[in-house]
């Protein structure tokens, strides 16, 4: 009765400090705002919705989660088999083997990384969620009831108080009307009662009150501490991300230098019907799709000094840069040198680079001081 005649303006409403106030409004933004960032960090670690709806059920059905593979490890699985298929020994089968190990490392470091944002964040917001905040909610729930309680107290006080005082009027002493005089006086101490009793029941609903705002109080303010535990779960969710993303990183570099020193392998298919000559020899490209790409200079041939790049051999001390024309380049990652014929690089550094007859295109001659050897290209950005 007394919420139906609030929400009718029929009846007084006890407010709240503004304090207290501004801790509910907090505790309801950390509410929503937590169930946001639950649901999509959910996506974001687990895209597809239909397994999300089954692990939602596993977890109500409090069974454990079957395993599942990651998108990368199953596309490892699918490279390794096609390899097998075309042959193990063959370029392309190679090739496949060696992106496929690498898709499997990057599945495994996803896995790794799903388990450990589940358990540092995801299961602190949760928790939050279906612990703290159902607590919270619920002695909200009783606060409302006493504060109803209390003001239908407070309005049944003002109706009694109201009601004696009409009784306590001076009553009419005429001779004509003795009896109602004898009844004014019965009901002023009926309603006397009555406020007596009012006031009572007004004493014991405002202790309650008092005592359940002071229990929901310390609850509001505790969620102070539940943003610095959530801070800190946002921190390990981080460092996770930020290690994830490095072994991926790491991963893919490690497969680019991979496949950069065995790629003039891949010139040709021995299986091919055709000509060697036509095997090896580039195709016709009209000038229209030719991108503009700075020239290389390259060492001339000397008469008389072998050529060691044929011999798949490189010997920094015998390759001389050309006279004019050679190139700056700008490193772009670091690369590890895989032997003393190759030039270790660090990224952001500036180096001389030129090419040498028949040597590798995905390669270059690189010049730093004294130093000297082979660098992959796509290493480098060549400077005009």
């Amino acid at each position: 009765l007394q919420f139906t005649e609030e929400k009718l303006g029929q009846a007084e409403k006890t407010e709240l400090d503004a304090h207290f106030e501004n801790l509910l409004a907090r505790a309801d933004s950390t509410k929503n705002w937590t169930e946001k960032i639950l649901r999509q960090t959910e996506v974001l670690l687990q895209p597809n919705p239909s397994a999300r709806v089954e692990e939602f059920l596993y977890e109500k059905l409090d069974r454990k989660v079957p395993s599942r593979v990651t998108n990368g490890e199953l596309l490892a699985q699918y490279m390794t088999e096609a390899a097998n298929d075309f042959g193990p020994g063959t370029p392309y089968g190679k090739t496949l083997i060696k992106v496929g190990e690498t898709q499997r490392l990057l599945g495994a470091a996803e896995r790794e990384f799903i388990h450990s944002a589940s358990i540092n964040f995801l299961t602190p917001l949760r928790n939050f969620l279906e612990g703290d905040w159902r607590t919270i909610s619920k002695e909200r729930r009783i606060l409302q009831n006493r504060r109803l309680d209390l003001d239908a107290c407070k309005a049944r006080l003002k109706k009694a108080k109201a009601a004696e005082a009409k009784a306590a009027a001076v009553p009419d002493f005429q001779e004509t009307r003795p009896r109602n005089y004898v009844l004014s006086a019965s009901a002023s101490a009926l309603w006397n009662d009555e406020v007596e009793k009012a006031e009572h029941e007004l004493r014991l609903t405002q202790t309650e009150f008092d005592r359940q705002a002071e229990v929901t109080r310390l609850l509001l303010e505790g969620i102070s501490s539940t943003h610095v535990n959530h801070l800190r779960c946002l921190h390990e969710f981080v460092e996770s991300q930020t290690n994830y993303y490095a072994q991926c990183y790491q991963y893919m570099l490690d497969l680019q230098k991979q496949l950069g020193r065995f790629s003039g392998t891949f010139i040709g298919n021995p299986d091919s019907t055709s000509s060697p000559a036509a095997a090896t020899s580039p195709p016709a490209v009209s000038a229209a799709t030719v991108p503009t790409v700075p020239t290389i200079p390259v060492v001339p041939t000397v008469v008389g000094v072998p050529n060691t790049l044929a011999e798949g051999v490189l010997n920094p001390n015998e390759v001389k840069p050309p006279a004019s024309g050679t190139r700056k380049a700008r490193v772009l990652y670091d690369y590890e040198a895989a032997d003393s014929t190759e030039l270790a690089l660090l990224a952001d550094e500036m180096i001389t680079v030129y090419s040498l007859p028949g040597m590798d295109p995905d390669w270059l001659i690189g010049e730093r001081g004294n130093q000297k050897g082979k660098v992959p290209v796509t290493y480098l950005e060549l400077l005009s």
